[in-house]
């Protein structure tokens, strides 16, 4: 059967989220798990979200707005861009996945290039595309070596992914660095800022793709209502960049692709701002206390900008990944080149002392 599919779709690796707390209950017989390996928001989604989706589902037999003027239309006014400048997407994974179909040319020779380790859905989105690729290694595995990535660009390189704060590491670029590698750019590249983790990062010289507009005209910022809003099961994304960008891949994305209660929550999620500053303030605190203690237990823990940390066991990954599992405690193993690493997602104070003690447990019995 080697004919039923091209050669791309072989090299495809299905992506493996994070194990779901009732597989591992089901599996080991256990209760009252916790899972910290998909950095999703442990507060869980506004009050008011929960009321706008219960209301919104009275209406399921009718299909959403193929358009999603008002969630646009919010978004547009929140960010001072004009509707057009604004798309949605079924997280922002499907938005990943239409800069890879809508901008390079496979037939062309057109070329990719972001970092690794990164986050896999851009090697996944290149794969199923048939784009060509070149993943530019991090400094120590940790860090952007933007000076590589530039090198890397060639005369075929028509896209470019840049994550801020980057997925698994936790790392960022500041300001500087990054008005200066934006600038730089040829002209062709179509830059996407992957900004998942936007709003978590606190450090003085962050800045915001949508802050360094100016540098360049081929510029999209993809964000995400998964972490910060707290909504990750509605699966609601969305791209900011110049219109014709955004023309192009509305042309790409499939019709109604974000559904009537990702469109209703996200505007409620949107509005609720208080919930949305109460996480960032507990994830802010319980990051340097975690990091903090987890290398008081001899543990290297990589800086961190994120709702998440990247810790070094020294020892291959899955064993403690399967030990941890054992005490209850879901985090996430991490593959070549940081496969001695785990990344493990803040918590909730309750959460967070509960995998320290798993750590310092298995530590101890080493």
């Amino acid at each position: 059967m080697s004919d039923l599919f091209p050669a791309r779709v072989g090299r495809m690796i299905p992506y493996k989220p994070g194990k779901p707390l009732e597989e591992l209950e089901r599996e080991l017989g256990i209760t009252n798990a916790i899972k910290l390996a998909s950095n999703e928001n442990p507060l869980g989604p506004s009050p008011r979200v929960i009321e706008a989706v219960a209301q919104a589902a009275k209406g399921l037999n009718f299909y959403p707005d193929g358009a999603a003027f008002a969630l646009r239309s919010a978004l547009a006014e929140q960010h001072g861009v004009g509707l057009e400048e604004v798309v949605l997407g079924n997280g922002s994974n499907e938005l990943i996945d239409l800069a890879c179909r809508t901008f390079p040319d496979p037939e062309a020779g057109d070329h990719c290039v972001f970092g690794k380790p990164s986050f896999v859905c851009y090697w996944l989105g290149c794969t199923a595309a048939g784009v060509d690729f070149t993943e530019v290694p991090l400094r120590e595995n940790l860090h952007w070596d933007l000076e590589a990535m530039a090198a890397a660009v060639t005369e075929k390189t028509k896209l470019l992914f840049l994550a801020n704060p980057n997925n698994p590491t936790g790392a960022y670029v500041g300001r500087e660095a990054l008005e200066r590698f934006l600038q730089d750019l040829p002209e062709r590249v179509v830059v996407v800022m992957d900004e998942a983790y936007y709003g978590l990062a606190d450090a003085e010289d962050y800045a915001s793709g949508l802050e360094l507009r100016h540098t360049r005209a081929r510029l999209l910022v993809f964000r995400t209502f998964s972490k910060t809003h707290g909504i990750a099961g509605l699966r609601v994304g969305y791209a900011v960049g110049p219109a014709p960008l955004i023309a192009a891949i509305n042309r790409m994305r499939a019709p109604f692709n974000v559904n009537l209660l990702g469109q209703v929550g996200a505007l409620a999620a949107l509005k609720d701002t208080a919930h949305v500053d109460r996480y960032i303030a507990m994830n802010g605190t319980e990051r340097k206390r975690v990091g903090r203690a987890l290398s008081e237990l001899g543990l290297a823990v990589a800086p961190s900008q994120a709702n998440f940390v990247l810790v070094d066991f020294e020892r291959p990954g899955g064993e403690v990944y399967e030990a941890l599992l054992r005490d209850g405690v879901i985090v996430r193993p991490m593959p070549a080149p940081i496969e001695t690493s785990l990344r493990i997602t803040i918590g909730t104070p309750e959460q967070n002392d509960r995998m320290l003690a798993a750590v310092a447990k298995l530590k101890k019995g080493d």
